[in-house]
């Protein structure tokens, strides 16, 4: 596991974006595909994105819809989610997560993960 901080939810009105965040504690991820999930209030958490360690793949959940994007830059041991085009429907916290290769964050039910950081809130409002 790879302890990690988001950071970067806000309240946002529909429409509107916001970039988050997720940066390892004591660890670089450069050998670790990294992704975000989520998990809207009543909901169990779900996939969101995923990139591979070299950042050469990425993989995104069908309800993103070319609104999200998500970018990692080694140097600065970060892993960004963007969130274009919000929706009140994306209101959720926003997790990241490691996995040892992408695959595996996006085959694995997020409820198997032994470790999960505080996440991000993300309000939409209508």
């Amino acid at each position: 596991q790879v302890p990690v901080v988001e950071s970067g939810g806000g309240l946002v009105q529909a429409g509107g974006s916001l970039r988050l965040a997720c940066e390892p504690s004591g660890r670089s991820f450069s050998n670790y595909a990294m992704g975000w999930f989520r998990q809207a209030p009543g909901k169990e958490r779900e996939f969101v994105a995923a990139i591979s360690g070299t950042g050469g793949n990425k993989y995104y959940a069908d309800f993103v819809k070319g609104r999200f994007t998500i970018s990692s830059d080694n140097a600065k041991s970060t892993v960004y989610l963007q969130l274009n085009s919000l929706k009140p429907e994306d209101t959720a916290v926003y997790y990241c997560n490691a996995g040892a290769t992408l695959g595996v964050l996006i085959t694995t039910p997020p409820s198997r993960f032994d470790y999960w950081g505080q996440g991000t809130q993300v309000t939409v409002s209508s």
